[in-house]
């Protein structure tokens, strides 16, 4: 054998292990893809339905929202109303409401001045929690 049979068959030898390497290599990429296809499908089918079923509750929040926004500006509208109702309840029956209640203290007190000259009654005990405490007691009056 001479030099150059020997360079050919190397030549040859790495190239067989070259090519098999990248069968190999072809192989597995073509599972890899195989795999991945499949997980891609098996995501498609389960995303469909929970997609519809998004697009389904959001529908029901939007018709939620516009009911609660329906709501919001009746009260709003109760409210400006129950405010108006006050205002003139107020100014109606506030100043002679004002009138009645100082002429009812007025006679209170004028009444309270006529019984202040009554015997006035005994102070009452106060109680503290775990003992008592004794009324003040009264001086004997000389005379």
């Amino acid at each position: 054998m001479s030099g150059g049979e020997v360079a050919g068959i190397l030549v040859a030898v790495f190239w067989a292990i070259l090519v098999s390497f990248l069968a190999v290599v072809l192989v597995r990429l073509a599972q890899v893809l195989k795999a991945t296809t499949k997980l891609v499908a098996d995501v498609t089918d389960q995303a469909v339905p929970l997609l519809a079923d998004a697009s389904t509750t959001v529908r029901s929040a939007r018709t939620q929202l516009d009911r609660v926004d329906a709501i919001a500006s009746d009260v709003q509208e109760v409210t400006s109303n129950a405010s108006a109702l006050s205002s003139t309840v107020a100014s109606t029956f506030g100043g002679p409401l004002v009138k009645v209640a100082a002429f009812g203290y007025g006679v209170r007190k004028a009444l309270g001045k006529s019984t202040q000259d009554a015997p006035q009654k005994a102070p009452r005990r106060t109680v503290i929690v775990g003992r008592t405490v004794p009324t003040p007691r009264r001086r004997k009056q000389k005379g």
